[in-house]
C-alpha cells in the first residue's frame, strides 16, 4: 500500500485567538478545520508563528511533501530565516498550496519576485467560480462553476509572475474579476495560489473549496529532487583558450 502523503499546514492562529467572529467559526483553528474536512487520506503536522521556528524546523520540513500556508496578520513576525529554509524546500520538490491572504507572505512574494498587490474590499456578497482549465488535475471532480457565498473580493491586477496555469477565475458581486487559482513551478516544486478562504465566512467548510484544495495536494505532491538541484558536485568542462586572429 502506498505512503500517505505527509501534509504540513502551516496557519499563523491569530485571527482565531483573538476575534470572537473567527473563533466561532474556526474554534480549533483554520489549521485544525482544514485537516478534518480533509479527511483521512493523508499525514497531517501544523505549525503556527508563536511556536519556536514557527514549527518550520528542518526535520518537519523534510518530512513534508505538499505545505499548506496561510497568512495574514502576522507576515512580518515569520522570521526570514524561516523563509529561507521553506523556499529551498519547495526548490528541492516540496509543494506549497498558498491560500487566501498568503499572497502577502514573505514566502509567496519570494517566490513570485513580485509585491504580490491586489484590489481588495471585504465584502459580504458572494463570488462564482469558473473551472477555465476543467482537464486540469486540481479541477477534477468539481463542476463549471461553483459559488462561495460569502468571501472577500480580491479584485485585479493581481501582481504576481506570469503563471503555468490559470485554473480558477472568480467574479464578484461588484463585477470585479480575479485569477483565484494558479499555478507554477519553482525549480522542482509545484506552486498553486487559491483565493477564498477569509477568516470570518466559514469557506474552508464548503465541500467545493475542499476538494480543491485536496486535489491541489495531490498535484502538488514532493517527487524527489535530482543531484543537480541537491547542488552535488560536476565535472566542469574545460573552455578552450580565446586565440587572436592571424
Amino acid at each position: 500500500m502506498a505512503s500517505k502523503i505527509r501534509v504540513f499546514i502551516w496557519n499563523e492562529f491569530v485571527h482565531e485567538r483573538e476575534d470572537p467572529k473567527v473563533k466561532a467559526v474556526y474554534p480549533d483553528g483554520i489549521h485544525k478545520a482544514l485537516a478534518k474536512n480533509l479527511g483521512t487520506d493523508f499525514d497531517y503536522r501544523f505549525g503556527t508563528v508563536d511556536e519556536p521556528e514557527h514549527g518550520l524546523t528542518d526535520a518537519a520540513l523534510a518530512a513534508t511533501d505538499v505545505m499548506i500556508w496561510w497568512g495574514h496578520m502576522a507576515h512580518g513576525r515569520v522570521a526570514d530565516a524561516a523563509v529561507e529554509k521553506v523556499h529551498a524546500r519547495v526548490l528541492d520538490g516540496m509543494g506549497l498550496i498558498v491560500l487566501h491572504s498568503g499572497h502577502h507572505s514573505k514566502l509567496f512574494r519570494k517566490l513570485m519576485g513580485t509585491s504580490g498587490n491586489l484590489r481588495w474590499r471585504e465584502d459580504n456578497g458572494k463570488s462564482r467560480l469558473w473551472a477555465i482549465e476543467p482537464s486540469h488535475p486540481i479541477a477534477a471532480g468539481l463542476p463549471q462553476q461553483f459559488v462561495v457565498p460569502h468571501e472577500e473580493m480580491y479584485g485585479e491586477r493581481f501582481d504576481v509572475a506570469k503563471p503555468d496555469d490559470v485554473v480558477f477565475i472568480s467574479w464578484f458581486e461588484g463585477g470585479e474579476v480575479f485569477r483565484s487559482g494558479m499555478t507554477w513551478t519553482r525549480g522542482l516544486g509545484k506552486v498553486f495560489y487559491f483565493q477564498p478562504g477569509h477568516e470570518t465566512y466559514p469557506t474552508y467548510h464548503q465541500k467545493e473549496v475542499i476538494q480543491v484544495i485536496r486535489n491541489a495536494i495531490g498535484w502538488a505532491k514532493y517527487q524527489g529532487a535530482t543531484d543537480v538541484m541537491k547542488g552535488a558536485p560536476h565535472a566542469q568542462v574545460p573552455m578552450e583558450p580565446v586565440r587572436s586572429a592571424g
